[in-house]
């Protein structure tokens, strides 16, 4: 049997639980988008460009839904009741190795130390576990990022032995420990 490409659940994607509602973006939105975004600390830890204004989250959006209509990754806001969007939480297939779901979040600075990023993680884990067929949800996750690693370990993800991954961002190459939840369990 031929190796097939695998695709994520096809859209809408809306997603509760943890006191949150996940729900994909929309145009209304870019008001948040850019306040969330045009954050020094999202610029520090994320590839997202700086500054970000209202032409890099039209942009921006539009290179969510082209992604999403290949099936391979789905961004979705997090919000306490599927209003105003308080952060985010992205799930694509893992580029190096098909069995993988990768998992990506950000919170706006407004909004954090609310446990927004933990349960978002925790939701679209669940989903990833129980509707995307994922081997293991993983995250990536720079040295130095300790409030990443607080939510990873918050959710019930554990640092591998992985090698490290290397990414390119913002003209700088970057190494990521990869954390995992293998079936709902902390990778040991």
């Amino acid at each position: 049997m031929e190796n097939q490409p695998r695709t994520l659940p096809a859209a809408p994607v809306r997603l509760a639980g943890q006191n949150i509602v996940l729900r994909e973006w929309d145009e209304a939105d870019i008001p948040a988008l850019i306040e969330m975004y045009d954050d020094p600390e999202i610029d520090r830890w994320t590839p997202v460009p700086s500054p970000f204004d209202a032409e890099a989250a039209r942009a921006y959006l539009g290179r969510a839904r082209a992604a999403r209509a290949e099936g391979r990754l789905i961004q979705l806001a997090i919000t306490a009741d599927g209003g105003q969007p308080q952060g985010e939480v992205l799930i694509w297939w893992d580029d190096l190795d098909d069995g993988d779901i990768e998992l990506a979040y950000g919170v706006g600075s407004r909004f954090r130390r609310r446990g927004l990023a933990s349960a978002a993680v925790t939701v679209a884990t669940g989903y990833a576990l129980q509707h995307c067929e994922a081997r293991r949800v993983l995250l990536r996750i720079e040295a130095g990022n300790a409030p990443s690693a607080a939510v990873a370990r918050s959710a019930g993800f554990a640092p591998t032995t992985d090698e490290l991954v290397a990414r390119e961002a913002k003209g700088r190459r970057v190494l990521l420990r990869t954390w995992c939840h293998v079936n709902g369990e902390p990778a040991t």
